[in-house]
């Protein structure tokens, strides 16, 4: 048996055996994808045991020497709402900033952008939703509402010069409101990326999209939002969230968004397991022959250290696959 367990992490190094997909596949497929790792952010806000400010740094600078071009550091939102982001000041000054790599933040309103530009952020991010019901239970005012709050931060941030990202969730179904229509997430997609938004991440919050509606939604919204301003956020309820990505990427899309060991979830959309985990992807992407720029080592080596760390057991199947947990 452990001579069985020590020949699993041999098939990392034999990626190019993975490659034997058809060239008609490859040809639709991106050479580069743009990997955002959300773990920092959206993957430990949920974490009922606040999680020292050291490890939030350490698991950043890991990932940072993995090679990840997007690291969403924190949240500058009321401590209030998010106990676990109360330290988004510290964080964000305690992290290494690695040449080429970018640290964005998310900062619902002006105030908390305001706090983020004195921490010295860089880029920064604002949330919407394609769902008015999840919009109410999420910040307490409607889809519209939602816009205004974000105007002031999309309005500052031009005036210092600060790229924006826009997330949309619920693009694929909401907790709520069941299905949501592909017409509405165009909508709410437009509406950001006129507003000044430079890429819009179209999240499946609670993970209940398939290949067929990924394809449905992403076809209304590349009619209204430049394809290489978008990107795609799965989440794995369902155990969708790679051939999601999978045809996202095949349609045109070269950002995905996906966190360390799958960590993550949504407090206000019950029953929404993790992200995508970002080892799975790249793993994935690697089999392809997408270039990341990633080092699955080394990404390996700090989905551990976050698992350990958080006393659980790491979501990620490439990760089950080769460590011992």
């Amino acid at each position: 048996m452990a001579a069985v367990k020590r020949s699993i992490p041999l098939r990392l190094v034999g990626l190019t055996s993975l490659r034997a997909v058809s060239t008609s596949t490859v040809d639709t497929l991106p050479k580069q994808v743009k990997i955002v790792e959300v773990g920092p952010r959206d993957g430990l806000q949920n974490e009922k045991n606040i999680v020292p400010t050291s490890v939030k740094i350490k698991l950043i600078d890991m990932l940072s020497e993995a090679g990840l071009p997007v690291i969403e550091a924190t949240s500058f939102v009321s401590p209030k709402w998010v106990p676990q982001m109360a330290d988004h000041t510290e964080v964000l000054k305690g992290i290494q900033r690695f040449p080429g790599i970018n640290y964005p933040v998310l900062t619902p309103n002006l105030k908390g952008f305001q706090a983020a530009v004195a921490a010295g952020a860089k880029e920064v991010s604002v949330f919407g939703a394609a769902s008015e019901l999840f919009t109410r239970k999420n910040v307490n005012c409607s889809v519209e509402e939602s816009f205004q709050r974000f105007e002031g931060v999309l309005k500052a941030a031009q005036a210092d010069s600060i790229p924006v990202r826009g997330y949309v969730s619920c693009v694929l179904g909401c907790p709520y409101e069941g299905k949501i229509s592909p017409a509405k997430v165009a909508e709410v997609a437009k509406k950001m990326y006129s507003m000044g938004c430079y890429e819009i991440s179209l999240g499946d919050t609670i993970g209940v999209g398939t290949p067929g509606a990924m394809k449905d939604m992403l076809s209304a919204v590349m009619h209204e939002v430049p394809l290489a301003a978008l990107a795609v956020h799965c989440h794995d309820t369902y155990g969708q969230a790679l051939a999601n990505t999978l045809m996202a990427l095949q349609m045109g899309v070269s950002v995905v968004d996906s966190s360390v060991a799958g960590l993550g979830g949504c407090p206000y959309a019950q029953g929404a397991s993790g992200n995508l985990a970002t080892e799975d992807l790249v793993y994935m992407l690697a089999g392809l022959g997408i270039h990341t720029g990633v080092n699955l080592q080394k990404l390996l080596e700090a989905g551990a250290f976050i698992c350990q760390a958080l006393n659980r057991k790491t979501s990620s199947k490439v990760a089950q696959a080769t460590c011992k947990l």
